[in-house]
């Protein structure tokens, strides 16, 4: 399984907030976040295996995530869903992302998946267990796993018990995770201190999703804030990526080098904005 947070358009500075948990085999080996490819400029991690990513944002302000599905049908898994999420971070906008999904699975079959999308102006979850469903998010907080999104959760035939847990370890993270505003509508804590928040979340055992199995468990954790637009010069996005290189019980976030424009192109990196 893997947990995956979206806070949209509750922060006027960072319309896209996202706090996720990747789970994995043990033995699945990954490159930490930088520079995924640079036309657009994509910054995600890199699976070692098959060369996709499971989450990530580009230049122009598209997030993009995946989580895997949990559903009955008996699919071939042609192509990795980490290199579909890598072909969506090419998309100008979140509504254009959707359309490479459509595209996608039309040409190949993949293994079942919830996939999370959003940029400043559109939020959706795509769906996809050998049919394609398309869900809009309105603003606020949103918890998807493998088998709910917020709360829709549907439970498949197998892993009966496992799936009902997972479904009320979301329902309990968005709850936790439900940003509080004031008498004018505006939220009372900053995206900084959400995403702190929500990092604490991700580690508490209390919430179930800092996974940890016999050869199985939580990998990473991602902490990720994307400005709206890019920057005035017309350069990329303004970003924040905080990178938990293990479980987020015992590992620290970090925060990863962004790359920045000088005069002379993408030549240099900085941290955290």
């Amino acid at each position: 399984m893997c947990t995956l947070t979206l806070a949209w358009q509750v922060f006027d500075d960072a319309p896209v907030a996202v706090a996720a948990n990747r789970d994995e085999s043990l033995e699945r080996d990954s490159r930490p976040p930088s520079v995924y490819s640079t036309d657009p400029l994509i910054v995600a991690p890199r699976d070692a295996e098959a060369g996709g990513t499971w989450i990530g944002y580009n230049e122009r302000g598209v997030f993009a995530g995946i989580t895997n599905g949990w559903v009955g049908a008996d699919l071939a898994g042609e192509r990795s869903r980490g290199l579909l999420v890598a072909d969506i971070l090419t998309a100008d906008s979140a509504r254009e992302a959707v359309s490479v999904v459509e595209q996608a699975t039309a040409a190949d079959e993949y293994d079942a998946f919830n996939l999370v999308i959003a940029d400043a102006d559109d939020a959706y979850c795509v769906r996809w267990g050998g049919d394609l469903e398309r869900l809009s998010f309105d603003p606020g907080v949103h918890v998807v796993v493998n088998v709910a999104v917020d709360d829709d959760a549907r439970i498949p035939p197998e892993r009966t018990e496992a799936a009902r847990a997972q479904a009320d370890n979301a329902r309990a993270v968005r709850h936790a995770l439900t940003v509080e505003t004031d008498g004018t509508g505006e939220p009372t804590e900053t995206v900084d201190g959400w995403l702190e928040r929500a990092g604490t979340v991700l580690a508490d055992h209390e919430y179930g999703v800092c996974v940890h199995r016999n050869g199985f468990g939580t990998r990473s954790s991602s902490l990720i804030a994307l400005a709206d637009g890019g920057n005035e010069e017309g350069g990329p996005v303004a970003a924040s990526y905080s990178f938990a290189a293990g479980p987020p019980c015992r590992t620290e976030y970090e925060s990863v080098a962004l790359p920045v424009e000088t005069d002379s192109g993408r030549e240099r990196d900085r941290g955290q904005h």
